[in-house]
């Protein structure tokens, strides 16, 4: 916009350019401030060294150039997101994530694994059937109320005819492994199922006993009055496909080892790590993967659960119920 001056109005100029200074300075972006980025520099560090401390790749990572370049990106950007994303590519976990406090996601994963369309799941009388959704969250009356309906629905069908069990972890996202692994623990039995693998090698087994879902000596969730099944050595199938992700890959390795076990269905996702939350200084929350998943005998994963029985959608439930009655 071009302002034009007569020469009666230049009484008014002084006062104008004063205020046109004003609006100059009030409408110019805080983003190039000196203040601005050395608060963006402070709060990259911030991010860069929980990573450097906690990440499963920690010992495998240049992080002075993984600092060098986020800071530049940094520099070269606007905002704090951008260099973010980079930052969590430059993990190389796939895994990782910030949940911002107005509830949205930065991600650098390149893995995608949408849910296929799923058929209804007939089975004979002697088969049971469960199918284990995910669950997100951490509200315990919630917890309890996931874990309780899964083994009421095991009570339900449990019977001296069932000759075996097909868990159905199709579709699985993933979220909050502990309400899932109490659910299904009279199918999968106690014991030690799996492990979760540090970057120093350091294990911690997570196991299921008398209801409770237990991480090395804590029980994490657990049910008021476990069931146990009146055959435990009863057949198990279990069913995965490409979504089944994260902590559904925790369960699909918890029946890994079992005995009477064999999966059947596709490749999973191949986020079979465990990501910790650590609170950032603006409100928001770093989900930083900082272990592997091992099954009970301390097979490491990392990547996709490839399982028995490759075998495609259609033919799945027959496959798994011929496995269960031969």
């Amino acid at each position: 916009m071009e302002i034009n001056f007569k020469k009666n109005d230049m009484k008014n100029l002084k006062p104008l350019l004063i205020i046109v200074l004003f609006l100059f300075i009030s409408c110019s972006s805080d983003d190039d401030s000196p203040e601005t980025n050395i608060r963006v520099t402070n709060f990259i560090n911030e991010v860069v060294d929980i990573m450097e401390v906690n990440s499963i790749n920690r010992n495998t990572i240049s992080w002075d150039d993984f600092r060098t370049r986020v800071l530049t990106r940094a520099q070269n950007v606007t905002g704090t997101d951008n260099p973010l994303r980079l930052a969590l590519q430059l993990l190389e976990d796939n895994h990782s994530f910030i949940r911002k406090t107005n509830g949205t996601f930065i991600s650098g994963s390149s893995i995608f694994c949408p849910p296929s369309d799923l058929s209804p799941v007939p089975t004979p009388d002697n088969v049971g059937y469960i199918k284990i959704n995910s669950f997100s969250g951490n509200d315990q009356s919630e917890s309890l109320a996931f874990a309780e309906n899964i083994q009421n629905e095991i009570r339900v069908q449990d019977s001296e005819n069932i000759s075996g069990w097909i868990v159905d972890l199709r579709n699985n996202p993933g979220g909050n492994m502990w309400p899932m692994l109490a659910g299904v623990g009279p199918v999968l039995g106690e014991g030690i199922a799996g492990y979760f693998i540090g970057p120093d090698n350091e294990s911690t087994p997570w196991s299921y006993a008398n209801g409770a879902a237990i991480l090395g000596q804590n029980t994490i969730a657990n049910v008021t009055s476990a069931y146990t099944l009146l055959h435990s050595d009863s057949k198990v199938a279990v069913l995965l496909n490409r979504a089944v992700i994260s902590s559904g890959e925790a369960i699909a390795i918890s029946f890994i080892g079992r005995s009477n076990t064999e999966t059947f269905g596709e490749a999973t996702c191949g986020l079979s790590t465990a990501n910790a939350g650590f609170s950032l200084s603006d409100g928001s929350t770093l989900f930083l993967t900082t272990a592997f998943m091992a099954d009970r005998n301390q097979n490491v994963y990392g990547e996709s659960i490839l399982p028995d029985n490759v075998v495609s959608d259609g033919e799945l439930i027959q496959a798994a119920i011929d496995y269960i009655n031969n």
